[in-house]
């Protein structure tokens, strides 16, 4: 017979439980321990460096604690690159989204081959990550004033865009340039937001008697309203903060911060580590705000589409 100790067998589930519990507690140590890597590169290359910025912005290069800075960045030509870099990245914001909104709409919902879908997400990740040197040489060669676009359309069709005031090194030059990367960003981002569109939806408003435009103004588009805004904000973030397409691109034809930014940290003539800095501070400022709105945006938007 098995005894019993305060209603529980001797042999049974009392003498298990804490060789469980112990095994738990190791795993989570373990799980803990697997995590370390990621806090420290946060801590190295994102923390570490943010805070060296900001302190930097409020000081001379004496050490010296200052506000002067800061005031700077209220000059009129730095005012004016930030009004540039806003304008570029609002620019290639929104053409990113309606375009990768209309191209991940034809991929989810258009009726189109899914291999076709399996293709284009493909690709969309490769083209997301394809900036700098080699994006600005790409479309210097395709859209330069001897490139094989230009060049194509005035043999062909006696065109010259550059003669209809076309100029790659410019305001839309770099917002064409930067779309390259733009819409495949927003197709990744609004592709799973338009697969929570559940198919009830549609079938209820079609019972109802809705037609496919009162779906989408009354429906489908309130519901994607938070990831569409959402999408337009990291949009918006990812094209204020690229420097080295625009450099590449422009060199210093162009005012927009980035570039300016580069001038005063590594230039010759523009010299001032801590106006640098200070022009950083700003950039984390706004990029920041932009990407703090975005999750709220895709918070919501997440209860509707689960």
């Amino acid at each position: 017979m098995t005894a019993i100790t305060d209603g529980v067998p001797a042999t049974g589930r009392a003498t298990t439980g804490r060789p469980r519990f112990r095994a738990t507690a190791g795993a989570g140590s373990l799980a803990l321990l697997g995590v370390v890597p990621f806090f420290l590169f946060a801590l190295l290359f994102l923390i570490g460096p943010t805070l060296y910025l900001v302190l930097g912005a409020f000081q001379n290069p004496a050490g010296e604690w200052t506000l002067a800075n800061i005031g700077a960045l209220f000059q009129p030509q730095i005012m004016a690159a930030f009004s540039i870099s806003i304008r570029v990245s609002l620019a290639s914001a929104a053409l990113g989204a309606l375009i990768g909104f209309a191209l991940a709409y034809a991929i989810v919902h258009g009726g189109l081959p899914r291999v076709i879908r399996s293709g284009v997400v493909t690709f969309s990740g490769v083209a997301s990550n394809f900036a700098g040197i080699p994006l600005a040489f790409a479309f210097i060669a395709t859209l330069g004033r001897i490139g094989l676009v230009t060049w194509f359309l005035n043999d062909a069709f006696g065109l010259n865009l550059y003669r209809l005031g076309f100029n790659l090194l410019s305001f839309w030059g770099l917002t064409i340039t930067y779309l390259y990367f733009q819409i495949p960003l927003m197709v990744l981002i609004i592709t799973p937001a338009l697969d929570g569109l559940k198919r009830e939806w549609r079938e209820a408003a079609s019972i109802l008697g809705a037609t496919r435009w009162q779906y989408w103004r009354m429906v489908a588009l309130p519901v994607l309203f938070p990831s569409l805004m959402g999408c337009f904000l990291l949009l918006f973030a990812n094209s204020f903060g690229a420097i080295a397409t625009a450099y590449a691109l422009t060199g210093s034809s162009l005012n927009i911060v980035p570039i300016l930014l580069y001038a005063q940290i590594r230039g010759d003539v523009l010299y001032n580590p801590n106006l640098g800095y200070a022009l950083a501070v700003g950039m984390i400022a706004i990029t920041g705000l932009s990407n703090i709105l975005y999750i709220v945006l895709r918070s919501r938007s997440e209860r509707w589409l689960r």
